[in-house]
């Protein structure tokens, strides 16, 4: 059976967003994961004094399949040796900071791809493999991933954009058209300028797709298909968006290759020509007239 796991960051990520009795259920696996993974929904519904039908309204609520797979999630949790999560320290030696930062970053894209949606993934995938368009919006930090996402899609002849301008973003976004395909990209969820960016697709016949931390948001509300990565928060000496940046990067590899696979000869075709061009900017120039 497939290994997965997340299940107590989505509890810990949407309790607060949750109804009353399913908040409960949330809190009770949280306080007693290693309890709750041997439970029945009757008998999760019992501790939580609440209801089974609760219990089941919750893996609603988390877009899973059902009880069954919340409880091999929380154990794939349970499963995962513990990283250490402190920062870096004064002085600290430079091995341990390899360390350190390598076991967080592994962490990180492990949770993430755990996080992904199969469905959600097979209709991004399908969106931009189609798209007459891809226009790629964030700003700071995720304005690299969407600086990232554009010159990997350049490469595979699809017509690419990245914005982090708001202004020059709404000026390529409110002309978009059928076809054409507006990624919103923002690690929060809660960025102004994404949010408009994806309000603006909204009135469009374009398709919109969100990457958010994984949660409901003001951004992945406003998209038709919604992306997720790890919520983990960043240590201060990683606030430079460390973390957060390399789950977005790692979210893009996976839909570029998606698509790159959906159209094999196709694409290895345009990438041997792409390799072609860039090894030739290094030969010297031919200045003869022709």
């Amino acid at each position: 059976m497939e290994k997965i796991s997340a299940g107590l960051i989505m509890l810990a990520e949407m309790r607060e967003k949750l109804p009353p009795s399913e908040k409960k259920v949330a809190s009770y696996i949280l306080e007693h994961p290693s309890k709750a993974i041997k439970m029945t929904a009757v008998e999760l519904g019992e501790a939580s004094h609440t209801s089974s039908a609760a219990v089941i309204r919750l893996c609603k609520s988390l877009n899973i399949s059902g009880v069954q797979e919340l409880k091999l999630r929380i154990a794939g949790d349970l499963q995962r040796e513990k990283t250490d999560d402190r920062d870096i320290e004064p002085n600290e030696p430079l091995r341990s900071i390899v360390e350190k930062v390598t076991m967080q970053s592994s962490q990180i894209l492990s949770q993430t791809a755990d996080l992904i949606d199969t469905v959600e993934l097979n209709r991004a995938v399908s969106a931009l493999s189609k798209a007459n368009r891809i226009f790629f919006f964030g700003v700071g930090a995720s304005g690299i991933t969407a600086m990232d996402a554009d010159q990997k899609f350049l490469r595979i002849n699809k017509n690419s954009k990245a914005f982090m301008d708001l202004h020059l973003g709404a000026t390529a976004v409110v002309n978009a058209e059928e076809g054409d395909v507006v990624v919103g990209i923002s690690f929060s969820g809660e960025t102004h300028e994404v949010a408009k960016i994806l309000e603006i697709a909204r009135e469009t016949p374009a398709t919109t797709i969100s990457l958010t931390r994984y949660g409901s948001s003001l951004v992945s509300s406003l998209a038709d298909i919604c992306l997720y990565t790890s919520p983990n928060v960043e240590a201060t000496f990683r606030s430079g968006a460390t973390s957060s940046r390399l789950a977005q990067l790692h979210v893009i590899d996976i839909l570029f290759m998606c698509v790159a696979t959906s159209d094999y000869e196709q694409t290895i075709d345009y990438l041997d020509a792409t390799r072609t061009a860039i090894q030739g900017l290094h030969k010297k120039v031919n200045t003869r007239k022709k």
